[in-house]
């Protein structure tokens, strides 16, 4: 008991002291080198050179990443160093001026990337990249021509069949595939071509794609106008999307890789590079830099409500009180973050008003169900105390039921954007970025909120088709995945987490297998560990060590079932007691998922969140 009060006190004072000015807390955002790499690149053609010297500091950071084999992965158990990201570091270091290609250590990435297969097997926005700074030719035909985003949303194939985080990105490649935009190269600019191992396609040729082509191209054709004024309509469309959806931080939806592609696509529509968007939005992206260890890094989009929300909600659940200062501080930041503005996830649903909240600190009309029903837990105790949170606390939860699929489940930003066929395409993680369909983690999560924190009755309908949706996904194993965190150990804490808030019984079948999963994948040293692999393969596959955050959901999911502490439990406690301030790599192992086998995130706060709720919920329980 001593013990957990302890920790308990240690982890609290830890977020006090780190909690900002504001209320918020900036824990990093870290999604590896790939952004490091991708603003090499952009301060040197932009010419940005008030800017060398965090050019120079990114080397530091890029090179401190590189694995023994002398390339670079997602992680570090990805099975070999990954092509695309070895690739990007490898042009980032050439293009800083700080490495040559014939440095000893340039050469020993070369060769790793001719033997994983050069620029051939490249991933796309890898490809779109080198295509961009004039390294690669633009093909012949993109399956996706500009003149598509003219298409409206009663078309049964349009624009808005994407999820939003797929057309924010892939809006701005449009017009550069299009214009076949290159950089014009000076003499600074990097020679790579002696990475073409052979013969060079952008995709497969595995055309399974060619029947939504085809669909495109027909609806194109029935566009009332001109082919050149029909192409020239579908351009402007494509820069006003852009713009339309700029942050005041000059970012498109706060997006590292959708405002990177941005900044050349609307150089190849004209601007100038000191043009004052284009200045603006580079500005947006270099603000997000953040201090990890030793090092700077370029963050993809900051976290600051996804972070304060969660913290602020562990922090009541360990027994803070809601008129704790620091409570306080965090919920009086969310009011203040809450979105008012109508975002793209009204445009199927016109008569849903605002009410929820984003991911990044920029991010004023992006919101999604995950940040919402976190910031809903928030306040959640505040209502009473503090009626000017009833407002804000209605229109999120209104919001949140809103956002329920047809199917039962919950996605992350927009309903009804989950038509599978967009996968054809050969896009780079079509499945994760093109469609945003229910998923596991999201509907338990929303179920636990709205049993847990809204106290929805368990019978509604909203609960019942939640409850059926899970249940009807479950995996033959009894896990469930989950698509935001990693992966299979995150998605049955929340499944089991929301079926539980919303009255489903421990004897249920489906709750029996959740839980039977859970303890048949417990460490021996008595902690859960879960690979990144296991996102990838589409299957679980266990880490070499158990790490403090998978075991605090692990134990949190049998907490929420068990009625005593059992073996499985005490075992995951005295882990989590050990080691929730022990420094060793599985502390910065990335155990968010951004896009499979493209990047991965560290979230630096999830050392202190997670553990903190889980030892909150035993407290209450057994103590």
């Amino acid at each position: 008991m001593n013990k957990l009060n302890d920790v308990i006190d240690g982890i609290i004072e830890r977020l006090r002291k780190d909690q900002k000015e504001d209320g918020s807390w900036g824990y990093a955002f870290d999604t590896g080198i790939k952004t490091d790499c991708y603003t090499i690149i952009l301060i040197k053609t932009l010419h940005l050179t008030e800017y060398e010297n965090l050019v120079e500091k990114l080397v530091k950071r890029i090179e401190s990443m590189q694995s023994k084999s002398g390339g670079f992965k997602l992680y570090r158990d990805e099975k070999e160093d990954n092509l695309s990201l070895t690739i990007e570091a490898y042009v980032a270091l050439l293009y800083s001026g700080y490495r040559r290609a014939q440095d000893l250590s340039m050469t020993t990435i070369e060769n790793r990337i001719r033997k994983l297969g050069g620029l051939a097997k490249a991933d796309m926005f890898t490809k779109v990249l080198l295509a961009t700074t004039g390294h690669l030719d633009w093909p012949k035909l993109f399956p996706i021509p500009v003149e598509f985003i003219l298409l409206p949303p009663s078309f049964p194939v349009n624009f808005y069949d994407f999820s939003v985080f797929g057309r924010s990105n892939i809006a701005p490649i449009l017009l550069l595939a299009d214009s076949k935009f290159q950089i014009p190269k000076t003499t600074e600019t990097p020679d790579i071509s002696h990475l073409y191992v052979r013969e060079l396609y952008w995709w497969s040729e595995d055309r399974g794609w060619n029947g939504f082509t085809k669909a495109i191209k027909k609806g194109v054709n029935n566009l009332i106008g001109l082919p050149n004024e029909l192409h020239t309509l579908g351009r402007k469309q494509a820069e006003n999307y852009m713009l339309d959806r700029l942050e005041d931080d000059g970012t498109l939806l706060s997006y590292y890789s959708s405002t990177f592609f941005m900044i050349y696509a609307l150089l190849s529509v004209g601007y100038t590079k000191d043009h004052k968007v284009i200045k603006k939005a580079a500005r947006g992206l270099l603000s997000m830099n953040t201090t990890v260890k030793d090092t700077i890094h370029i963050q993809y989009t900051t976290a600051h409500i996804w972070n304060t929300s969660l913290i602020s909600h562990a922090l009541q659940t360990a027994g803070a009180s809601p008129d704790d200062t620091m409570v306080m501080r965090a919920n009086h930041y969310l009011l203040q973050r809450q979105h008012t503005k109508f975002g793209d996830w009204a445009i199927y649903q016109p008569n849903l008003g605002p009410g929820g909240w984003g991911f990044s600190h920029s991010n004023t009309f992006n919101p999604d169900v995950d940040d919402t029903t976190a910031s809903l837990r928030s306040i959640q105790k505040s209502l009473h105390s503090h009626p000017n949170y009833q407002s804000s606390w209605y229109r999120g939860l209104s919001f949140t039921l809103g956002m329920q699929n047809q199917d039962g489940g919950f996605p992350a930003f927009e309903k009804g954007v989950d038509k599978t066929f967009l996968h054809l395409l050969p896009v780079q993680g079509a499945e994760f970025l093109l469609t945003d369909p229910s998923t596991p983690d999201l509907t338990g999560r929303t179920l636990e909120f709205l049993g847990e924190s809204a106290h929805l009755y368990k019978d509604s309908g909203a609960i019942k088709r939640g409850v059926n949706w899970l249940i009807e996904n479950q995996r033959r194993d009894g896990s469930w995945y989950g698509r935001w965190g990693i992966c299979y150990i995150y998605g049955t804490w929340a499944a089991l987490t929301g079926l539980q808030a919303v009255g489903v019984s421990k004897e249920h079948p489906s709750v029996q297998e959740g839980i039977d999963w859970l303890k048949s994948i417990q460490q021996d040293d008595g902690g859960w560990g879960e690979s990144c692999e296991s996102d990838s393969q589409k299957t679980y596959i266990p880490l070499s060590k158990s790490t403090v955050t998978q075991t605090a959901w692990a134990v949190d999911a049998l907490i929420a079932y068990e009625k005593e502490e059992t073996v499985a439990i005490k075992k995951g406690m005295e882990f989590l007691l050990q080691n929730w301030n022990h420094e060793d790599w599985t502390m910065d192992y990335p155990l968010g998922q951004g896009m499979a086998k493209a990047f991965y995130i560290h979230y630096h706060s999830y050392r202190y969140v997670f553990p903190l709720l889980t030892m909150g919920h035993y407290k209450r329980k057994f103590m």
